[in-house]
């Protein structure tokens, strides 16, 4: 699949994203965000939107699999990061990890308590993405899929969960993909596992609520992450009322917000925040 060339970026309508707000809600909280492996990337974005607010930021990354993607693994990302969010005056620290082994969410949270400190957010963005479809799909390409985007989610969240010491303050932000909306039919086992993220979210919300944790996820469409072909982002900008394509920082945002005080009372839903795209 070719690179993007940003396609939203050459309309007319098109505007810079302005920086995210600076303000100390987050101070003193520890957060931890999965899947953060390039710099246009939604993790990296939700790290910079939650450093923003005063938050520490434990990010994981695993190479290997954004080196077999079409897309630049940008392989300087997370230690530019940690750099980066440490000279905005918040603790940062890396921890390469590959999330499709089961005992690999301990591992980063071990990690994450050791250099910051226990979490009291945490963001899973770590996704993994092919294409099968119908004549392709087998019992590997589900395994896969699993692994990554059901499992070390699911036992992310509940390791997090058992840690927490309880009181307000505990978020659980997952990432969803919109399969509720409408099919995926050529990523069946992207769809099939993303929607059970979906699942997992409405009841673990309910199972942990007692201890001041709230428990939600995120819906952020079509986004411009460099993953977009030229000839796809020209196909999808007219279904965005705004006139362009998600970016990064529109997820980072709602994000942050979830993470904030000001949503206490949000938790167990899945937020469709893609910008008022039509699909069909």
């Amino acid at each position: 699949m070719p690179q993007s060339q940003n396609p939203s970026r050459e309309h007319p309508s098109e505007e810079p994203l302005e920086p995210f707000t600076r303000s100390d809600e987050l101070s003193g909280r520890v957060a931890v965000v999965t899947g953060v492996g390039r710099r246009r990337g939604i993790g990296s974005a939700v790290c910079r939107a939650l450093a923003a607010r005063g938050a520490d930021v434990a990010l994981s990354y695993w190479k290997a699999y954004d080196r077999g993607m079409p897309w630049d693994p940008d392989e300087e990302e997370p230690r530019r990061l940690v750099e980066e969010l440490g000279g905005g005056g918040v603790r940062a620290a890396a921890v390469e990890v590959d999330l499709s082994l089961a005992g690999s969410p301990k591992e980063l949270l071990d990690a994450v308590d050791e250099r910051l400190g226990v979490p009291s957010i945490l963001v899973n963005v770590a996704a993994h993405s092919t294409r099968d479809g119908y004549e392709r799909l087998d019992a590997e390409t589900i395994d896969d899929h699993h692994a990554v985007n059901v499992r070390a989610m699911a036992l992310l969240s509940v390791l997090f969960a058992r840690r927490y010491p309880g009181g307000p303050g505990g978020r659980i932000v997952n990432f969803s993909s919109g399969q509720s909306l409408g099919p995926m039919q050529d990523e069946l086992a992207y769809g099939m596992t993303k929607g059970a993220i979906e699942a997992f979210t409405r009841s673990l919300a309910a199972s942990v609520g007692h201890k001041g944790i709230t428990v939600n996820a995120v819906n952020p469409g079509p986004t411009d992450t460099g993953w977009i072909p030229e000839e796809l982002g020209r196909k999808l900008l007219p279904k965005f009322p705004a006139g362009r394509i998600g970016q990064p920082e529109d997820a980072a945002r709602l994000v942050a917000f979830l993470a904030g005080d000001e949503a206490a009372w949000i938790t167990g839903q899945t937020i469709h925040s893609e910008g008022g795209f039509v699909r069909g």
